[in-house]
């Protein structure tokens, strides 16, 4: 009798929850594919999009750049090691970029450096700590102060040629979703994957204990070095130490997987599967819980597609091979996840050289239920090993695929990106807890129930995503979406949208 009731109650529950889904018209996504592209602040590429919060009517204190001393900038310094990448043709130089007025300025404008969205920029930081020092308590206004490129920050492009500003015109674009945590690529990957920041574990006594970064008593800045320049127009600032730990053992600045592929090679005749251990770049293995094991609770099918991953796997990662990002791999990172296990085996895809294997399995119609893609380096379109224009044009493809998919009919598409990049962005992030929200990113919502031709001005951030899925199948809660959530409430900053906001569901 005991038996029967429970399995009455639980069996009720489901019924609940199923109606819940129903109710609120969830049930009709039956496939959740994510995009996740590089490194991209929304005014850097959507600052004149219509209806969207650009800069178009922005008055001079809502773009002007201070000193670090507080004071306004008499003009932008030069962008520090040139503002294209290296090798890049044609070069803008640190001489050219020199002397610019203290506003955005337009990458591709004919009248200014004319310079198309297909030749790379440089790279910029793009971390933890900086990333808040720029913010500024929320002015963003301290983005050249806090950089190491100079003007370069204040960058963005026309947008309005390219592939996926069709695509948002088309669908919808989000112009209030924002990073999931303060910092770079490998924080933020794993923000995606389980709403969590990785753990050291008692860093100060391990082979990572030179990492701990040197900040001030507010937590948020990092101690300026005695010989660092007073001045942004002197030079790029130095640091006590910049470290990729917290002092109290969170890796918030990018670490190596502890599993191969890793940009730790193996221990001298340990495992070849797995990273030295005893390197301080080498993140231990992280056990938190993640999206992936919530949804296998209930047995729903999900895989991240790596781009070129197999190719990793190999060793061909440089050369006429893609650039591939070890720290783009977030569940490469979980030990339950690790080599040889059977989680592993069918949840870490290879997507292929170009994404061929990830669009075989599209245009075959069998895709997991929750699919992630992240594609290759010089496809993701981050600066410094990667155009604008070469992840625009792969992303669309990979877009004009999944809209002649078999299972298009029922499925809910999201590009985002996975941080800012160090680029500046006007809009002040919500105030939240220790880790974030950050700065503001692209984000694209194609479905065939999207709001078609909107901008969907819902507060969001990579988070959102997670509360998507977690929604609709009716999962536990990830700890660290109510952390966030709790935090929001606090602060008194609003209620993070989980994406329904830009669908007709009903």
């Amino acid at each position: 009798m005991k038996k029967l009731a429970t399995l009455f109650i639980a069996a009720t529950a489901l019924t609940t929850a199923s109606a819940f889904a129903q109710e609120a018209g969830l049930d009709k996504i039956k496939t959740v594919v994510v995009i996740y592209a590089e490194n991209r602040s929304f005014d850097n590429l959507y600052a004149a999009f219509p209806g969207a919060e650009g800069t178009t009517n922005l008055k001079p204190e809502e773009y002007q750049q201070l000193d670090r001393d507080g004071k306004v900038l008499a003009e932008l310094p030069s962008s520090w090691g040139g503002l294209t990448a290296k090798g890049a043709t044609p070069e803008i130089t640190e001489e050219k970029s020199a002397h610019l007025p203290n506003k955005p300025f337009q990458i591709d404008a004919p009248d200014g450096f004319n310079l198309p969205a297909s030749v790379a920029t440089r790279d910029m930081w793009h971390r933890f700590y900086q990333e808040q020092m720029q913010i500024d308590g929320g002015k963003n206004d301290k983005f050249v102060a806090w950089a190491d490129s100079g003007s370069a920050v204040m960058g963005y492009y026309d947008g309005s040629t390219t592939a996926l500003w069709k695509v948002a015109q088309k669908y919808v674009l989000a112009d209030h979703f924002f990073l999931g945590a303060f910092g770079g690529s490998f924080m933020n990957h794993i923000m995606l994957a389980c709403a969590c920041v990785p753990i050291y574990p008692d860093a100060a006594n391990s082979p990572a204990k030179d990492k701990l970064s040197v900040v001030e008593d507010d937590g948020v800045t990092l101690k300026v070095a005695p010989d660092s320049p007073a001045s942004a127009l002197q030079g790029p600032p130095k640091f006590v130490n910049d470290g990729t730990l917290t002092p109290d053992g969170f890796a918030v600045n990018t670490m190596a997987p502890p599993y191969q592929p890793s940009y730790v090679k193996p221990a001298p005749g340990g495992d070849p599967l797995y990273a030295d251990r005893a390197n301080g770049n080498t993140l231990p293995p992280q056990t938190q819980t993640n999206i992936g094991d919530e949804l296998n609770t209930k047995n729903i099918t999900w895989a991240w597609y790596g781009g070129a991953f197999g190719e990793a796997l190999k060793g061909n990662v440089g050369g006429p091979a893609p650039i591939f990002q070890f720290h783009h791999q977030p569940f490469n990172y979980f030990a339950n996840l690790a080599p040889g296990t059977p989680a592993r085996a069918e949840h870490l895809r290879d997507g292929g050289m170009n994404g061929t294997s990830f669009i075989a399995d599209i245009d075959a119609g069998t895709l997991p239920t929750v699919t992630f893609y992240k594609p290759q380096g010089n496809l993701n379109q981050h600066p410094g090993y990667a155009s604008e224009a070469s992840g625009d044009a792969h992303i669309a493809d990979v877009i004009s695929h999944l809209e002649k998919s078999p299972q298009w009919k029922d499925m809910l598409v999201v590009v985002t990106y996975d941080e800012n990049g160090g680029l500046w962005d006007h809009v002040a992030p919500p105030k939240a807890d220790r880790w974030g929200p950050g700065n503001r990113v692209p984000t694209l919502i194609i479905s065939p129930y999207a709001k078609m031709g909107t901008v969907d001005h819902t507060l969001y951030d990579t988070t959102s995503i997670l509360r998507f899925i977690t929604n609709r199948w009716q999962l536990p809660q990830l700890p660290g979406l109510k952390l966030r959530d709790d935090a929001m409430k606090a602060n008194g900053t609003g209620t993070i949208g989980d994406l329904t906001g830009a669908l007709n569901l009903q």
